[in-house]
């Protein structure tokens, strides 16, 4: 037997692992996202919003090329479509994340996501062909809009942003469903970032400057984007080989209930009672669902 070859023992924990629901993986995927977040949100006030988010690209870049590095030289040259998808994956993510920071700078943590999911609905709702399913669908959104608390006149710009954000979302989910199944690993992941950083340099690194002359700045961004993007994008390309389009859009109205959650632990925004029946029905609305998963054949990494 090759030394390579893994043992029973860790098979079996292997399978067990895997065999978890999607929902848990997605829970330690959106708390790594909002820890980052919180991080990122305290840095706001010594860095530029731009320059954190492009920063914390960077660092999530690195992050999983280098914990990559073997795979991709193993797996050898790239074609043309699989760096396209990667590219197209990696920037819009980036500009995601970049008018994402601009947004919550301007809006309450919570709030934010929760009118930034419109783009996840909108893909939920051209996938969804049940009556159940589009009742998962209309119980989450309605959440979601009583998360947002229909506040969209009272910071102009941050809604602008915060509706660049979603559009950038829907595409993330889009196009990430098609680099989850290279067969790449977060290698895909990895070299998307690299060349969404590039791509959001212009907007990142003119403000950037005390961040270099900071290592604690630079640390605390390099944990931006290990928990931001490295890990909580790293589960969410595991999801997303696993189940539908449609179901990976209704698990994200997860997202703007974990942001309350942590918004209230960690940035003092105290959710109302009619927040809290918004996270209900978003909760509802992610059990009502059905639990449709990919062919097996598709979940191959």
């Amino acid at each position: 037997m090759s030394n390579n070859s893994p043992s029973v023992g860790q098979t079996s924990l292997s399978t067990r692992v895997g065999g978890l629901p999607p929902e848990l993986f997605f829970i330690c995927s959106a708390s790594a996202q909002y820890i980052g977040a919180v991080i990122a949100f305290r840095l706001f006030d010594r860095v530029a919003p731009e320059s954190v988010a492009w920063l914390r690209v960077i660092a999530a870049s690195l992050i999983l090329i280098i914990f990559s590095a073997p795979r991709l030289i193993r797996q050898g040259k790239w074609s043309r479509s699989e760096l396209i998808s990667a590219a197209a994956f990696g920037i819009s993510v980036a500009l995601m994340n970049l008018t994402f920071y601009l947004a919550i700078d301007r809006l309450d943590l919570g709030k934010g996501v929760a009118i930034e999911f419109i783009g996840p609905i909108c893909v939920a709702a051209f996938q969804t062909k049940s009556r159940r399913n589009a009742l998962a669908l209309a119980l989450a959104t309605v959440g979601v809009l009583v998360l947002s608390g229909f506040e969209l006149g009272n910071e102009p710009l941050g809604l602008l942003y915060i509706f660049l954000a979603s559009a950038c979302w829907g595409a993330y989910i889009v196009i990430g469903s098609k680099v989850a199944q290279l067969n790449r690993g977060v290698s895909g992941l990895g070299v998307g970032l690299a060349i969404g950083a590039v791509v959001i340099a212009p907007f990142g690194a003119a403000n950037s400057g005390p961040a270099w002359s900071s290592p604690s700045i630079l640390f605390a961004c390099l944990l931006v984007g290990l928990f931001s993007n490295a890990l909580g994008y790293g589960i969410e390309q595991s999801i997303m080989r696993k189940i539908p389009v449609r179901r990976f859009s209704v698990l994200l109205a997860l997202l703007p209930v974990t942001a309350v959650v942590f918004g209230f632990f960690f940035l003092d925004q105290t959710p109302t009672l009619i927040d809290l029946l918004g996270m209900s029905l978003v909760l509802i609305g992610v059990v009502v669902q059905q639990r449709d998963v990919l062919p097996a054949a598709s979940e191959t990494a």
